[in-house]
């Protein structure tokens, strides 16, 4: 056994960079990858997992109480790997296994026989042959859990969430329990399934008369144009393209149709464009709507009143002699056929439309009110909000009336099927396939496929859908899920244990006091996933699959969905068990407790770990107090990166674009006092080994910021409390503000240089407030170095989309950070946000915007810009440039000299109501002057205006040079600096 003395690799080391790209390119893999069993939301990949669990199992050879046994056999397993060099030292050995940690982590070798074997001989040699025991409290998609069972260790998986659970119990008991033959029991009952279900709903998707298959409609919900005389049926499709695809793209055009007496009516037809310009334009945009026949616009409050009023008409209305006179609209058909290669696409026809018709002449299934559409628990539920605006109440209002036929002919035939032949991962099955056979799909134009309903975490409203034929053999079909499934258990050859999994709440304790070798977890983010919310969409299809199986609250059992109150989440949609809101403190509350019995369960010489991907401040403060309190000491902190880094919602923004997973141990009962002041004195020195130690491995902006908190927290987080030397007690969010400050310290020292850093009020050489803060903010935004990813698989977590009702939002207008994020790092520096909003920075909405330079222009130069500033120049030699800014604030078109005090500092005047004296040009002022003039072409303005500035003092190019390697790549910043410091003069 590991000695409690002795570190773990964790704490000392980690191969960040190569598990990072490993970790990101596990986005591309699709097939048999356990990730694709089922949609779990913030599922970890499997190479952070499993690499991070070997560095926990294993000690840290160069640790003088490693066993000298471990060295030994670890020696002997490593011998025969590629890539792990000569062990014949302890530092040798060392980077052997972080050699190997690095290599396993690949997913090429996560199955093969020699990394499986010395794997577990590693994990045997350093905890002896009874396996250790690996515990997951938030089991979640089951990623922790899954890893250890690979390792050889025994593992603990619960989770609150029954529909986790389901997936866990398939995952990591009937996977490997069956073996492959569960694949091919999967195959064989789910096409017996298929060919009962058929039998029933022939009669709803009946094949073409020339023999092709329909494998998806195409429909588009309507509203009525609200124009006097007018009436008419506006369908709400976003495109008229149908395929995108090079070598045969097909669209739609349309014509109005108009009889007396009748309103103007939309009639469509398939047709193949030969250019771009031949495909109008849809008829939704920007939350509005416009008509087709008299072309007025309806706003978006109207459209989501009319579709309220149709509980988001998702099925079309007919009337008694079954002809549509409402509701959605079939704008075309996808089909295929065996004479053809590809898709086929055809206009919708009468046979379509009485297919529908038929489905809703059939009685209704059994116990709908409970089963299919339990209302949701509050109309502000978080990630269904969207589609409540448009009336869908129920879960049964996602689906039209044919689709809720279907789900429930599949879910009554899984129902029947015999306990050992794979029940609940058929019921998956029949999950997979209410994601993709609802009203808020959407038709993929290049790849000619259905998507899913889920986009990240949420369901957005979708005004256009595409309905997928369950009996094709296309992506949304009933074949495509069994196969899914079937690849994973396929892919899974390599199980020899089994797992146990537990429904439970994690701060129950279910194992006894100091049974645990490793606790680790991925707890929920706060408020980031609302997964009760999401999940109750499986929930009422699993359970109607299931119907022995106790799918529910075991807490309240008059719930008949997800439990909700003893989730640990901040979601004020939902009430503690003391019938409040959940408010933050419930979350660090709940939090702790479930620290704290991780902590009992935890062996003495056992290590923690804690993952957390969220840029919320308060979040990660919520977090880190739960640890603190819980009983854990911070040893480590590794940001491995988990998204693509093209991904829309990092480009700008301080998005985390890792998982930081902080290593922990239990805190001695005798921790004692901590003397404030030695805390504070220690601090700079920690967080800047820590920063040079993750900048090496090409970790940048807000992963680094978050990385130094873990390492930084271990300073605090070792006592049982800390207090000044007057006997205050220091509280944890004042330690946090420490750490924010030296941070920003630091990053102003590696950008601007040492003034920049101690400059708080005043100091001499400092550059101005709006200079430190621009470095500061675009610090924070850099990007974490690392090998993209391909495209997200199948159902990742994948790019949010705008639902319709929201309009388009311009792209490309400057970068934005959390106000949160920018006030700290902003205030223990002294400077002051609102003193600079309006000149740099926008505030709006808790969000930050650095203003674009070219943005800038108006203010800084005045309404003629630069072409203004430029003829000034050229005319007179012996105006200094900088007098020419702000030409507004003095009437004359020169800048007065500011007497206020708080200015000559490079700060505004504080806003007491007066009008704030104006504020002197800054050097940031005169770089943007700078770089409008380069993007205006007026080069000789420019050559005075850099000579000037150049004579002037060497903070401008200083400055320049600093902004140039601080904007991205790709940025018009970026460009118009370097090509402006190429017109430098020379010294």
């Amino acid at each position: 056994m590991i000695p409690r003395e002795c570190k773990r690799l964790a704490e000392v080391d980690f191969p960040v960079a190569k598990v990072s790209a490993h970790s990101a390119r596990e986005k591309s893999i699709r097939h048999g990858h356990p990730c694709t069993l089922h949609l779990w939301w913030a599922r970890r990949p499997l190479a952070a997992c499993r690499a991070m669990l070997m560095a926990l199992l294993l000690p840290d050879p160069c640790d003088s109480d490693c066993p000298a046994d471990f060295k030994g056999q670890a020696r002997r397993l490593l011998s025969g790997m590629p890539n792990c060099g000569k062990t014949a030292n302890d530092n040798a050995l060392r980077q052997a296994l972080l050699s190997f940690i690095a290599d396993f982590a690949n997913w090429d070798n996560s199955a093969k026989p020699a990394y499986l074997e010395c794997a577990r001989g590693l994990v045997r040699a350093a905890h002896g042959e009874e396996p250790p025991l690996v515990v997951d409290p938030f089991a979640g998609g089951g990623s922790i859990p899954l890893e250890a069972l690979r390792v050889g260790c025994d593992a603990f998986a619960s989770d609150l969430n029954p529909v986790a659970c389901l997936i866990l119990k398939v995952l990591l008991e009937d996977i490997p329990r069956s073996g492959p033959e569960l694949a091919e029991e999967l195959r064989r009952a789910g096409a017996e399934i298929k060919r009962r279900a058929e039998e029933e709903l022939a009669d709803l998707y009946p094949k073409d008369p020339d023999g092709a298959t329909p494998i998806a409609y195409l429909w588009a919900r309507t509203v009525r144009c609200e124009s006097p005389k007018c009436g008419a049926e506006i369908p709400l499709v976003r495109s008229l393209w149908l395929c995108k695809k090079a070598g045969r793209k097909r669209a739609l055009r349309h014509r109005v149709v108009r009889h007396a007496g009748e309103p103007p009516r939309v009639e469509f037809e398939v047709f193949a464009p030969a250019t771009e310009a031949e495909v109008g334009p849809g008829f939704a945009a920007g939350g509005k709507a416009q008509c087709p026949a008299c072309h007025s616009v309806l706003a978006g409050q109207r459209i989501q009143a009319q579709l309220k009023a149709q509980r988001g008409g998702a099925s079309p209305r007919f009337d008694e002699r079954g002809k549509r006179i409402g509701g959605a609209i079939l704008i075309a058909v996808v089909t295929t056929s065996e004479d053809s290669h590809g898709r086929g696409y055809r206009a919708a026809d009468g046979r379509d439309y009485r297919a529908c018709l038929r489905a809703i002449q059939r009685p209704e299934p059994g116990s709908p009110t409970e089963e299919i559409n339990p209302v949701r628990p509050s109309p502000n539920a978080r990630g269904l909000s969207a589609v409540a605006r448009y009336g869908i109440t129920t879960f049964g209002d996602l689906y039209s009336r044919r689709q809720i036929e279907a789900l429930c002919t599949f879910a009554r035939q899984v129902s029947r099927q015999r306990a050992k032949g794979g029940k609940e991962a058929l019921a998956l099955v029949v999950g997979r396939a209410a994601n993709a056979w609802t009203s808020v799909c959407r038709w993929h134009q290049t790849g000619e496929k259905v998507e899913g309903a889920f986009n990240g975490q949420k369901i957005p409203m979708v005004w256009d859908f595409a309905e997928a034929t369950p009996f094709s053999g296309a992506t949304g079909g009933w074949d495509g899920a069994v196969e899914w499934i079937a690849a994973v258990v396929e892919k899974s050859s390599w199980r020899v244990r089994l797992g146990h999994v537990e429904q439970a709440d994690a701060a129950n304790a279910l194992l006894p006091d100091a049974s645990a070798a490793v606790w680790f977890t991925d707890p929920p983010y706060y408020d980031a996933v609302p997964y009760a919310d999401l999940a109750d969409f499986f929930l009422i299809w699993l359970k109607r699959c299931l119907p022995g199986l106790p799918l529910g609250d075991p807490y309240t059992l008059t719930n008949p969905l997800s439990p909700k109150t003893q989730e640990c989440v901040w979601n004020q949609s939902h009430t503690d068990d003391g019938g409040r809101p959940k408010t933050p403190s419930f979350f660090e509350r709940k939090f702790s407790d479930a620290a704290a019995t991780g902590r009992r369960t935890l062996a003495a010489e056992g290590v923690a770990c804690v993952v957390f991907a969220h840029k919320s401040t308060a979040g990660w403060e919520a977090l880190l107090a739960g640890l603190t309190v819980g009983g854990f000491v911070v040893s480590a902190s590794w940001p491995i990166a988990t998204e693509m880094a093209q991904r829309t919602n990092a480009r700008g923004t301080a998005s985390l674009m890792g998982s930081v997973h902080l290593v922990c141990r239990p805190r001695t009962q005798d921790a004692g006092v901590g003397g404030w002041e030695e805390i504070l004195r220690d601090l700079p020195k920690r967080i800047g080994d820590w920063m040079e130690r993750l900048s090496g491995e090409g970790i940048r902006g807000a992963d680094l910021v978050f990385s130094c908190i873990g390492p930084a927290l271990e300073l605090f987080s070792r006592y049982e409390r800390v207090e000044t030397a007057e006997g205050r007690d220091v509280k944890l969010p004042e330690f946090l503000e420490k750490i924010w400050e030296v941070v920003g310290r630091s990053a102003l020292q590696q950008v601007l240089g040492t003034a920049e850093a101690r400059a708080r009020n005043s100091a001499a050489g400092a550059l101005e407030e709006d200079a430190r803060l621009t470095a500061l903010f675009l610090w924070t935004l850099q990007s974490t170095e690392r090998q993209n990813g391909g495209a997200a698989e199948d159902e990742a977590d994948g790019e949010d989309q705008d639902d319709e009702e929201a309009p388009s939002r311009p792209a490309g207008k400057g970068y934005t950070l959390v106000y949160d994020v920018a006030r700290r790092f902003a205030q223990p520096l002294g400077i002051h946000l609102e003193d600079w909003e309006g000149r740099i920075i926008e505030i709006e909405k808790g969000v930050v915007r650095l203003i674009p330079v070219l943005e800038r222009s108006g203010k800084l130069l005045g309404p003629e810009g630069a072409q203004a500033m430029a003829q000034a120049i050229e005319r007179s030699r012996a105006i200094e440039p900088q007098l020419l800014l702000f030409p507004e604030q003095s009437g004359t078109g020169f800048q007065p000299v500011s007497a206020d005090p708080q200015a000559v500092k490079g700060r505004p005047a504080r806003h007491t109501g007066k009008m704030p004296v104006p504020l002197p040009a800054t050097t940031l002022d005169r770089v943007h002057a700078a770089m409008l003039l380069q993007a205006s072409g007026h080069a000789a303005a420019l050559r005075a205006l850099l000579k000037t500035e150049t004579e002037r003092s060497p903070d401008f190019l200083r400055l320049a040079n600093a902004l140039s390697a601080l904007y991205t790549k790709d940025s018009e910043e970026k460009r118009l600096l370097d090509a402006m410091l190429l017109a430098s003069p020379r010294r």
